[in-house]
């Protein structure tokens, strides 16, 4: 079964950096298009990026070009999201799925990410 855990969030002051990691399993994940989402409270989860399958290309909400950067390690089976110049409208928890997300809309538990002075 596909398997997802997300890793690294925590609270940091704005301005900060943090590095947020997936593992995968279950899949054939090289094949596969990765991505960062996340939900704000009150919000609807949004895309944040993602990357494709060898890793040479990627996408960027438009609120988090310039200051994100979405990778990919097709032997280790994670994907990391390296988030810098952290605003405090990025907090929120942020998951990992395939693009599009999986048919059975599966979400792991997500880790908290706080942009707080």
């Amino acid at each position: 079964q596909v398997q997802l855990v997300e890793s690294g969030g925590g609270l940091v002051q704005p301005g900060g950096s943090l590095r947020l990691s997936c593992a995968a399993s279950g899949f054939t994940f090289r094949a596969s298009i990765m991505s960062w989402y996340r939900q704000a409270p009150g919000k609807e989860r949004e895309l944040v990026a993602f990357i494709s399958s060898g890793g040479g290309g990627t996408h960027y909400a438009n609120s988090v070009k310039g200051r994100f950067t979405i990778t990919r390690d097709n032997v280790k089976n994670t994907v990391v999201l390296q988030m810098n110049s952290l605003k405090p409208e990025d907090t929120a928890v942020y998951f990992c799925n395939t693009y599009p997300p999986t048919a059975q809309d599966y979400w792991a538990q997500g880790t908290q990410v706080t942009a707080s002075s």
